[in-house]
């Protein structure tokens, strides 16, 4: 909802400080914090991204989109298109979980309701771009690496990242 968006870049912006230090140095784990986290309303507004509360606190989020915008901060290919189902992918966009509830299923779930939706919707494939920390959690969901990129930020800092591409079919 509009109303959770204050509290979602507060989640974003946590996660990242929390997390990325283990993957990126401090200037490029700094600029992600102030360009990956930035809140995308139009998946709140397409109704494609979920959040998990524990105790009143959201403490993990995701989405999926059926526009063109491939990941946060990106400006190449970010107009506001809808993807034609039959032969484009739809997009994961904006994981998020809290550091102190990584581990827990969340991300999992969060990505087992896009898929789900995004089958609903005629889509066959899934793609995102992931940070180095999330590589992990899309790589134990099924998701197969495509290529290694290089993400820029607006500020000229260049993050490692991967494009990954998952069959909708092949998750149940």
């Amino acid at each position: 909802m509009p109303a959770d968006g204050a509290a979602i870049a507060e989640l974003a912006q946590a996660s990242v400080l929390d997390v990325f230090p283990a993957y990126y140095d401090s200037v490029e784990t700094a600029s992600a914090a102030e360009h990956i986290t930035t809140l995308d309303t139009a998946l709140i507004d397409d109704g494609t991204y979920y959040v998990h509360e524990a105790a009143g606190e959201i403490v993990a989020a995701g989405g999926w989109s059926r526009r063109n915008k491939l990941f946060n901060a990106s400006t190449a290919g970010a107009d506001e298109r809808l993807l034609d189902p039959a032969t484009e992918p739809a997009r994961i966009r904006a994981m998020f979980v809290r550091a102190d509830w990584t581990r827990r299923g969340l991300g999992r779930a969060i990505l087992t309701a896009c898929t789900e939706a995004a089958r609903a919707e005629g889509f066959t494939k899934l793609a995102l771009m992931s940070t180095l920390p999330g590589v992990p959690l899309y790589k134990a969901f099924g998701f197969t690496e495509v290529e290694s990129a290089q993400l820029p930020m607006p500020d000229g800092i260049v993050l490692a990242g991967v494009a990954m591409e998952l069959p909708i079919e092949e998750t149940a």
